[in-house]
């Protein structure tokens, strides 16, 4: 009985939390949330249900340390040098734009986090990963000067279009599938607007061909630039 117990304490140290994570984070990746289950789990990681029982105690809890453990992922990403912008790398409007790509780029990659972050948003605020996003680029607005009175509308502002952004452009992406090429999609929605009528439509019959050649990460950093000015006009004291 002892050995046996023994045994079951090694396997259970042997299989962290860290562990089960990750491999939830492969399955869900592979099937979205429907294919996340504790019977797939326990498969993929070779164990018993206990042995993972014992870190996490449902999949509620499952999906919210997923979910915390790739933003905390794509928060740790650097701002980089670019000859295209006339700030540092160690500037807050830089260190933001890292936020905003590193939050992007994670959900591109992740078909299932878009809906999980907007769940946990409205379901859990006081959980770990509203806090995480809000401190990372509230951090940033009062770095920037913004007044104190006005930092939490800037630092929602910024927050709900990158994550808003994010889950559309995913949302864009998974509904097209892999077998859907994207340039010739634009190219028949290019056209198809272009074909409107051009009294009740004159605006997006004009934009059509800029849609067509658009690229998402350029358009969305663009929007966190719109966001940034109309921060630093409205919101910065005055002297």
């Amino acid at each position: 009985m002892a050995t046996r117990t023994r045994r079951s304490q090694r396997r259970t140290e042997a299989l962290s939390r860290e562990r089960i994570v990750e491999a939830a984070v492969e399955l869900l990746d592979a099937a979205g949330e429907g294919g996340l289950t504790f019977r797939a789990l326990t498969e993929r990681l070779a164990t018993g249900p206990g042995a993972i029982y014992w870190h996490v105690a449902n999949k509620s809890e499952l999906l919210d340390a997923v979910t915390d453990a790739v933003v905390a992922a794509a928060l740790t990403i650097e701002p980089a040098e670019s000859v295209e912008s006339v700030e540092s790398a160690d500037s807050p409007q830089e260190k933001i734009r890292a936020v905003a790509l590193g939050l992007f780029d994670a959900i591109d990659e992740h078909p299932w986090l878009a809906a999980q972050l907007t769940a946990q948003l409205s379901r859990s605020p006081w959980g770990p990963v509203t806090p995480r996003i809000l401190e990372s680029v509230g951090r940033q607005v009062r770095a920037l000067g913004v007044s104190e009175g006005s930092q939490f509308t800037a630092a929602s502002a910024l927050v709900h279009y990158i994550l808003g952004a994010a889950g559309q452009n995913a949302a864009n992406g998974r509904d097209l599938g892999s077998d859907v090429d994207r340039g010739e999609f634009l190219d028949a929605a290019s056209k198809a607007w272009q074909e409107l009528d051009p009294d009740d439509y004159p605006f997006t019959r004009a934009v059509a061909e800029q849609m067509r050649e658009h690229d998402d990460r350029e358009q969305f950093l663009a929007g966190i630039d719109l966001i940034l000015t109309g921060i630093t006009a409205l919101h910065l004291p005055r002297g």
